[in-house]
């Protein structure tokens, strides 16, 4: 594999951080709070593609949070992010030393593992530190909330990590020969 360029990488990054940030912002009504379901998170899968997918992913996350207004959400989402981004890197190398460039399906299964399991640990505390969402339906108690915040973003992850990831492993596959990732 060709070396890439500093500057190819960061376009690259910036790119994926671009679309990240925009698909956040266009489902905005089920991207954030307690019922979420981030298509975006589904561009994990970039990082397989291109060492660039996991600041791109990284990136998009921080400038989506920071539409949100929280603080909280801007510095921990943003590194439930990052925490998932590291976990999955090696996740990744060790995929693509079994498939080389092309991700098959049953393979890119194991992509999105560390954002599902990230996301739903971290999160819940966001929203409920971050937004004061201190009920969920008629959960009031604290661990009753945060357990139930876990899994529906849990959930919401999977969604798009599980419906939405394999869709773009399809496309990029495809393209795969005909653009430069």
């Amino acid at each position: 594999m060709e070396k890439k360029s500093r500057t190819g990488l960061l376009v690259q990054a910036g790119v994926i951080a671009a679309i990240y940030t925009v698909l956040s912002l266009l489902t905005w009504q089920f991207s954030h709070l307690e019922i979420q379901c981030r298509v975006a998170e589904a561009l994990c899968m970039m990082i397989f593609y291109t060492p660039a997918g996991a600041w791109g992913v990284a990136l998009g996350c921080l400038l989506t949070n920071i539409f949100s207004g929280s603080v909280i959400d801007m510095v921990f989402g943003t590194l439930a992010t990052v925490i998932a981004v590291i976990l999955t890197r090696p996740i990744a190398k060790k995929v693509k030393e079994k498939c080389g460039d092309k991700l098959d399906l049953k393979h890119s299964l194991l992509i999105p593992i560390p954002t599902v399991l990230v996301n739903a640990v971290i999160i819940p505390f966001v929203l409920y530190y971050g937004y004061g969402i201190t009920s969920m339906g008629s959960a009031t108690g604290r661990g009753a909330v945060l357990g139930l915040m876990a899994f529906s973003v849990f959930a919401g992850e999977v969604i798009s990590c599980y419906v939405f990831g394999p869709i773009i492993v399809i496309v990029l596959n495809r393209v795969r020969g005909r653009i430069k990732i």
